[in-house]
C-alpha cells in the first residue's frame, strides 16, 4: 500500500483489536493489508465521512499520551496511522476519511506463546508491509521491518519466552505426592508417591492403589490428572 503522493497525510495514534483474524478496529471492522480503510457513516447513508456534524469517519489521536489517559492501550495493540482525504481535527485527534497503518507495537503478553500459533498471527500483520515493534519488559524491539523482514532481536525476545513457557508448564504437569488423581469410575485419588514407574495413592483415605505413571495423563480440558487402569496395593 503506497499513500497517494500528490498528499501529505497526517500521523496519528491508534488502538487496534488483533487476533488470529487479523487486524481490526476496536468495533469488529476488519482492516485489510494493502488496501486503505475507508470510513462510511452508518448513522446517516446521505453524506460521506466523515462529516463536520456528524461523528463518522476513522478515529485516530494526536498522542499515545492520549490514548493511555482514557485507557484505550488495555484493549488492543497500538501503533502510528497515516491519515488523509476529508479530516476533521478535535482537540485531542482527528476524524479521517481514509486511513493506513504506519507502524504496529505490539505488548508482548498479547502476542500468543506458542511459536507456530504467534506466527500464524504475524503473518496477518507483515502484509501491511509496515514496521513492526514488540514491547517487552526491557523496552521495544524491532520484531519485523518493511523493507527486510524479520529482525533477529524481536523473535528472539518471543522464542526465549515461548521457551520459558513450556519449561513452567512441564513443571506443573509433574506429578508430585499431595496431587489429586480423578480414578475414572471410582473417584478422587491423593498421591502419596511417585516411585519410578509406579505411582502409590490413596482412594477416600482408605484405599492403597498402585497406578503405573504412564496411565496417568493430564486433561487439558478438566484441568486434572486423569487414570484409567488402576490395581489396589498393600
Amino acid at each position: 500500500m503506497t499513500i497517494p503522493d500528490y498528499i501529505s497525510p497526517i500521523v496519528a495514534s491508534r488502538v487496534w483489536h488483533w487476533d488470529a483474524s487479523g487486524l481490526k478496529s476496536l468495533n469488529q471492522t476488519p482492516w485489510l493489508p494493502g488496501k486503505a480503510f475507508a470510513a462510511d457513516c452508518k448513522a446517516q447513508a446521505c453524506h460521506d465521512a466523515p462529516a463536520s456534524k456528524c461523528t463518522c469517519g476513522v478515529y485516530a489521536s494526536k498522542g499515545f499520551e492520549h490514548l493511555q489517559k482514557t485507557g484505550l492501550l488495555q484493549f488492543g495493540i497500538y501503533g502510528e496511522v497515516y491519515l488523509w482525504g476529508t479530516v476533521v481535527e478535535h482537540e485531542l485527534g482527528w476524524r479521517a476519511q481514509y486511513a493506513y497503518p504506519k507502524n504496529l507495537m505490539l505488548p508482548l503478553e498479547m502476542i500468543p506463546l506458542g511459536i507456530g500459533r504467534a506466527e500464524l498471527w504475524l503473518k496477518t500483520l507483515t502484509g501491511f508491509g509496515c514496521d513492526i515493534f514488540v514491547q517487552g519488559e526491557g523496552g521495544t524491539l524491532p520484531l519485523w521491518h518493511s523493507h527486510s523482514g524479520y529482525d533477529a532481536d524481536g523473535p528472539d525476545l518471543l522464542i526465549q519466552r515461548s521457551h520459558r513457557w513450556y519449561a513452567r508448564r512441564r513443571q506443573q504437569r509433574r506429578l508430585r505426592g499431595g496431587d489429586r488423581v480423578a480414578v475414572l469410575g471410582r473417584g478422587i485419588a491423593i498421591i502419596k508417591e511417585v516411585d519410578g514407574d509406579q505411582v502409590h495413592a490413596t482412594l477416600w483415605n482408605r484405599n492403597l492403589l498402585r497406578i503405573g505413571r504412564k496411565q496417568i495423563v493430564w486433561n487439558e480440558q478438566n484441568m486434572r490428572w486423569e487414570a484409567a487402569v488402576v490395581r489396589s496395593g498393600a
